[in-house]
């Protein structure tokens, strides 16, 4: 895809991207795609997929008592637990504002691991990552489902392939998983400042009409995905058919909020 070359223009030392339609197929790729690149806050969805394998399994309920006091695992996935954004404190009764939160996701972490008896980094690893056949990906260090990720484009392709075409979950979890968690909430998606509303779904951020945003101005509102301080992202546009993945080893700033949905937008005119 011609659209992809935009991200040799980048200001980044290294950069790989990569789209994959919804029946799997690779439409194109670009830069050093077997390079394993840090994902921060793109380790969230990984983390997500596996909270749903655990749900589905019948390890956890989304409901079930999870984080502060009246939070659920529901609450966790979809930053409405009141949790702050780095540290374990109550800022807000769960289910009242959108806060989003690195503290709720190694909250989650741990929750699964005590229901499963399995730590954290291994379940991810034997519920997504090796059926996926996602051999570069791992929580460094066993660290924080919330933003120690490592990956390279090729395994998030797999990803990518998988949420659009759900082979490891029933297609009715992955829907919920994209549709709104607690609707109308407002709340600051990082980088981007106060959205009203500021719409997620378990684990995904949800397009919707945000602006700013990082991905498009043709994304349609159905857009999901997330991005990272790490200067990675990964949206998936089920109106468009396909996904986009692009890791980079420079740190999310200026440059990204200006040439991310440039080249969303012309990976969208090229599909």
């Amino acid at each position: 895809m011609q659209s992809l070359e935009l991200i040799e223009n980048w200001p980044v030392p290294t950069a790989a991207a990569a789209v994959v339609r919804a029946d799997g197929t690779v439409a194109g790729s670009r830069g050093p795609t077997a390079h394993r690149f840090a994902l921060a806050s793109v380790t969230k969805p990984l983390a997500a997929y596996a909270a749903l394998v655990a749900y589905e399994e019948g390890a956890v309920e989304l409901d079930e008592p999870a984080g502060p006091e009246g939070s659920t695992v529901r609450h966790l996935l979809a930053h409405t637990s009141g949790l702050a954004f780095d540290e374990h404190r109550v800022m807000a009764a769960p289910g009242t504002r959108r806060l989003y939160s690195n503290a709720g996701f190694e909250v989650l972490g741990d929750h699964i691991a005590k229901a499963t008896d399995i730590p954290f980094a291994d379940y991810l690893r034997q519920a997504v990552l090796e059926p996926l056949g996602m051999t570069s990906t791992g929580l460094a260090g066993g660290g924080s489902p919330a933003k120690d990720g490592v990956s390279t484009v090729d395994d998030l392709v797999r990803f990518a392939a998988e949420v659009q075409a759900p082979r490891l979950l029933d297609p009715r979890t992955v829907a919920m998983a994209m549709s709104v968690t607690h609707p109308g909430l407002k709340g600051v998606l990082p980088g981007y400042g106060h959205q009203n509303p500021n719409d997620w779904g378990l684990g995904f951020e949800i397009r919707d009409g945000k602006a700013p945003h990082w991905t498009g101005a043709s994304s349609s509102p159905r857009t999901f995905g997330h991005f990272g301080q790490a200067g990675t992202f990964l949206w998936v546009d089920p109106d468009a058919g396909a996904a986009c993945v692009a890791l980079t080893d420079r740190a999310f700033g200026p440059w990204a909020v200006e040439a991310w949905p440039v080249l969303t937008d012309a990976v969208l005119a090229e599909l």
